[in-house]
């Protein structure tokens, strides 16, 4: 490592950026945990895992997180909100007034607002993505229109400082872009080799294309009562918040 690097990273690890990741009941725990990992690697950047209370929350996978700080401990102008996504947990959170304020309010201080899977359905429900271009779970995405969003079929995508990531393990894709975006790229390089992140999928149905109507059709059947609800909840809640 040269002089220049040592004296670039030493200035990194002089930052104080603050990362406010929610964490609610019944949230998937992949969308948070690779995110997490890049935040982690981050120089500078402070990590928290925030929730209502510091009691342990229970994933949808049935292993529990524990939260490092509540939403009245957490930072009141963040450098990142981040809101993981799930389907029955995420409804709860949409419905939840405390947890919908809380986002609202770091949103719109945050100076990136951001989110992984169905986490988009809470920044739209806490009206943070009108007017932005957003994506999120295939099965959920167009749902977005509902919270005045534009939906957009990508892996990451990036409106100003609204950056929104797709299904589950799009969470590692997002993570390091997100960490180009607040360090630089060979920094989020550097964080891609120390993860030997260097995907080789076991089989090519990771999107509802490659995989075939054969097997989308009865998991998005799976998520008609989740789409239904959440469309409907989204709209609610994004109303009252204009």
């Amino acid at each position: 490592m040269t002089t220049r690097q040592t004296m670039t990273w030493q200035k990194m690890a002089e930052r104080n950026d603050q990362v406010l990741m929610l964490v609610y009941p019944e949230m998937t725990a992949l969308d948070l945990v690779g995110p997490q990992y890049a935040f982690a690697c981050t120089l500078g950047a402070k990590v928290h895992l925030v929730g209502q209370t510091r009691e342990p929350v229970m994933t949808d996978t049935k292993f529990a997180i524990v939260p490092t700080m509540t939403f009245d401990e957490a930072p009141a102008d963040p450098t990142v909100i981040f809101v993981p996504g799930g389907t029955t947990g995420t409804l709860a959170a949409i419905r939840d007034e405390t947890t919908l304020s809380f986002v609202a309010d770091r949103g719109a201080r945050a100076t990136y607002v951001t989110s992984v899977c169905t986490g988009s359905l809470v920044l739209a429900a806490a009206g943070l993505l009108s007017g932005y271009r957003a994506t999120s779970h295939w099965a959920a995405r167009d749902l977005l229109a509902a919270g005045g969003a534009e939906p957009v079929d990508a892996r990451v995508v990036i409106d100003r400082n609204r950056i929104t990531g797709a299904g589950v393990s799009a969470g590692l894709d997002f993570g390091l872009k997100l960490v180009a975006m607040m360090r630089d790229e060979a920094y989020a390089r550097s964080v891609q080799l120390l993860a030997e992140y260097a995907p080789e999928p076991p089989f090519k149905a990771g999107t509802p294309a490659e995989a075939g109507p054969e097997i989308t059709a009865p998991l998005l059947a799976m998520f008609e009562g989740f789409r239904r609800d959440a469309v409907l909840a989204v709209g609610a809640a994004a109303g009252r918040s204009r």
